[in-house]
Order: C-alpha cells, then sequence, then structure tokens
C-alpha cells in the first residue's frame, strides 16, 4: 500500500512582521517601473493581501520567503509592517504561480461583472487592477452584442479585446465562423480578427458602409479578397484534417528508412549508387525525429 500524503504546508496562516521575513532573491532591476509591478501594488493598496506569502521557517527565528517577492516588496513600499503568510515545511522554492492557468478574455468579464454586482465599486475595482475606469466600463460590456455560441467556444481562450470589437461588427452566424477559424488557426490576435472582419460579406455585416470606408478597398477588391481568404480557409480544414494520418505515415517511413539506414552493407550500396537517395532518407528520418529540429525542404 502507498504512503500517506504529507501535506507541505502548515494548515494554519499566521500574520507575521515584514521585519522577520527574508527575501531568497532580489527582484529585477526595473521591476517597480513595470505594468504587472504596477498592477499588484495597487491591488494589494486597494483590496489587501489576497494570495498570502509562501515562508519556511528558520533556525534563529526568522523566515525565509519562497513565493511572494513582489507582493513583499509592495507591502514594504506602502509601509505595512505585517503579512498573512503559508509556512512551508522545507525551504524548497516551490510557487504556485507558475502552475496558474491566466485569466482567459471572457473570464476576466465575468469576474469583473461578479464583483460590480456585488456592490464593488468601479473605481475601487480600477485601482485594484491599475486601470482607467473607463477601462472597467469596456470590460463590463464586453460580451454585448456577441452570439452565445461564439462566447462558449471562446470562453478559455486568449482573445483580446480588440479582437471582441471585430466581431462586434459581424452579424451572430459570421462570428461564429470568425470564431471557428481563430481557434482552428490558433490565432487570437486583433490583426487576424480585422483579417476576417475585411474579408466578410457585407450581407453578413452590420454597418457594412463603414467597413468599406474603414478599408478603402472597392466593391471588386473586397470580392476578390473574399473568394481568397475563402479558397485558403479551405485549404487550411484539409490540410488540419488530413495532418494526423500524414504524421503517421511519416513517422512509420522513417522508422523503417531508420533500421535500413542502420545496416552497413545497405548505406554503402546505397551510398554508392543512388546517394541522392540517401540524401534524401536521412532528411526524412530527421524531420521525424523528437530530438532533432526538422530539416528544411
Amino acid at each position: 500500500m502507498a504512503d500517506d500524503v504529507k501535506i507541505a504546508f502548515e494548515q494554519q496562516v499566521l500574520v507575521l512582521p515584514l521585519r522577520d521575513i527574508l527575501p531568497s532573491k532580489m527582484l529585477a532591476p526595473g521591476l517597480k517601473e513595470g505594468v504587472k509591478y504596477k498592477r499588484i501594488a495597487a491591488s494589494v493598496a486597494s483590496v489587501g493581501l489576497v494570495e498570502p506569502l509562501v515562508v519556511t521557517r528558520q533556525a534563529n527565528g526568522t523566515y525565509l520567503l519562497l513565493d511572494g517577492h513582489v507582493r513583499l516588496s509592495a507591502l514594504r513600499d506602502q509601509a505595512s509592517t505585517e503579512a498573512r503568510c503559508v509556512v512551508a515545511d522545507d525551504d524548497e522554492g516551490f510557487t504556485y504561480n507558475k502552475r496558474v492557468n491566466r485569466l482567459a478574455t471572457i473570464q476576466e468579464h465575468y469576474m469583473i461583472v461578479r464583483a460590480l454586482d456585488r456592490g464593488v465599486s468601479e473605481t475601487k475595482l480600477a485601482r485594484a487592477l491599475d486601470v482607467d475606469v473607463k477601462v472597467i466600463r469596456q470590460r463590463r460590456s464586453l460580451l454585448a452584442g456577441i452570439a452565445p455560441e461564439v462566447v462558449d467556444l471562446l470562453k478559455d481562450k486568449p482573445v483580446g479585446h480588440h479582437a471582441f470589437q471585430k466581431l462586434r461588427k459581424m452579424k451572430p452566424i459570421r462570428q461564429l465562423e470568425v470564431a471557428e477559424l481563430m481557434v482552428s488557426a490558433n490565432n487570437y490576435s486583433a490583426n487576424y480578427a480585422k483579417a476576417l472582419l475585411a474579408t466578410t460579406k457585407p450581407a453578413d455585416l452590420h454597418r457594412p458602409d463603414e467597413l468599406r470606408k474603414a478599408t478603402g478597398l472597392s466593391a471588386e477588391q473586397m470580392a476578390r479578397l473574399e473568394r481568397e481568404m475563402a479558397a485558403i480557409s479551405e485549404d487550411y480544414k484539409e490540410l488540419e484534417s488530413a495532418y494526423g494520418d500524414d504524421m503517421l505515415v511519416l513517422v512509420v517511413a522513417a522508422g523503417f528508412l531508420e533500421r535500413l539506414l542502420s545496416k552497413p552493407e545497405i548505406e554503402r550500396f546505397l551510398t554508392g549508387r543512388y546517394p541522392e537517395f540517401v540524401e534524401t532518407f536521412r532528411s526524412i528520418v530527421q524531420a521525424a525525429s523528437l530530438d532533432q529540429p526538422a530539416v528544411a525542404a
């Protein structure tokens, strides 16, 4: 029977004086000037320390900081004297921040809406996130005009706010088509959404005249662009559907060729009679290898 799993942290959260907490590393130069530090500092100042520091006990009665150096620095800059801490049983540099999946844009929208519905003011929320109140209002209305099917498809994807602005200009059916293309291509950038918007038929837009003015393209140019984009999308889908089978064939063929070339007699024969085949076979083996970069054709 396997041994019981040991809890790596003390179960009680302690409030410790900051003077007793010793950092285990120095913050990078210029970090305090970055957006991330300013946002964390604003959150600590506005709502306090949400995520406790992670420390481990030292023999002299102090505590070594394992995780939370930016938060500790922010607390000290704000003249705080104590902090809530989780105490680890050893001094390994464990940090669970590296294992946290960052909030997708839609999840952030839901978080903001929930906070506002529970009575948190826009001003306080803006201070906590270190953004302008106008940004909070924009993110609150992020999904206005977005089809429910699109929201479900993109709910855990890193789609930027500007991409949603492009989607909002399209009718629901086209929104879903564009969202599927973004997922297939694994491209959620605003530029990609803008390109797909530019190739959208006027009938699939809420205000087609605005798009024509913004792009400066004639009706013929738009039609040609639509056809080319549609052809590229079809080619991409065909490649995507055949990729798995093609890769399996490649791996099997590469394995066979690798065994073939491992026989000295066969390699000498091919090198003497068909040297161009040997180079091609080696390229195939190398391209299918997981340990080496693929060789360009």
